[in-house]
């Protein structure tokens, strides 16, 4: 498993069942990553842009992940992600990767038909990997792009968990995120009071979970709710995003 694909595993998710209102248009999310010794060692940068078509209303929400420095040089990597949502639902329609690494280029698509309840995923480079499977139950999946910033509107307290369903690749994970406690922490944007939550795969643990691997992701207690640092602990290194440039949503005109 890449680097950059542990980092989006860091990202919280949850299954959207309301309208999808927790990112808007305009919106954007810088992160300074951090990776075992390097501590800038690339950049990711999600943004929330609304769009119109065929009379639906859409959130489009990418991430662009570039690495850096002396990493750069060890692993050239670029990544442009795009999710779409229907917002009134909150509902995910397709996920749309492109980019490269040292071995290959990325050219992916995860495409979800709600009236088959099937979701399709289609690689254009590793042929053999494309497939259809079943919607699981227990919620509509959300993308790993979507989910951090979707976090922001929960209403966790310590002690408490919530149960989601997460589409990540080519697969869909049943996933718990625990509310662990507060903490203070310090980002390049400053110092916060975050909640920390931590996702867990409870039942038939696959992927970074059966591997023992650690999740924690840190969620600014004051009015943006932003998340401000993520983290995830391999036997191999440690990989840290902390929030380093946030620009607020374009201002909604009045009706």
């Amino acid at each position: 498993m890449k680097f950059p694909c542990l980092l989006f595993l860091a990202l919280p998710l949850l299954a959207s069942a309301a309208p999808f209102t927790a990112i808007g248009d305009g919106e954007k999310l810088t992160y300074k990553v951090g990776f075992a010794i390097f501590s800038h060692a690339g950049d990711i940068t999600i943004a929330g842009e609304s769009e119109t078509a065929n009379g639906k209303d859409l959130a489009r929400v990418t991430v662009d992940t570039r690495s850096r420095g002396i990493v750069r040089g060890l692993y050239e990597f670029d990544s442009k992600a795009e999710a779409v949502i229907d917002r009134p639902t909150g509902r995910l329609l397709s996920v749309h990767e492109t980019g490269a690494d040292p071995k290959r280029p990325i050219d992916n698509d995860f495409k979800i038909d709600y009236e088959k309840r099937r979701a399709t995923y289609t690689d254009r480079v590793r042929t053999g990997r494309s497939g259809e499977l079943p919607l699981p139950e227990g919620g509509d999946p959300l993308d790993l792009i979507s989910a951090l910033v979707q976090t922001r509107e929960w209403n966790l307290k310590p002690g408490e968990k919530r149960d989601i369903v997460v589409q990540f690749a080519r697969d869909f994970y049943a996933i718990s995120i625990h509310a662990e406690g507060y903490e203070e922490v310090r980002t390049p944007m400053g110092r916060y009071k975050t909640l920390v939550l931590v996702p867990r795969m409870e039942k038939d643990p696959k992927g970074l979970f059966k591997r023992g691997g650690e999740i924690k992701v840190w969620i600014a207690q004051d009015d943006t709710r932003l998340p401000v640092k993520m983290q995830l602990k391999l036997r191999f290194g440690s990989a840290t995003l902390s929030l380093s440039g946030y620009q607020k949503a374009a201002a909604v005109a009045a009706k």
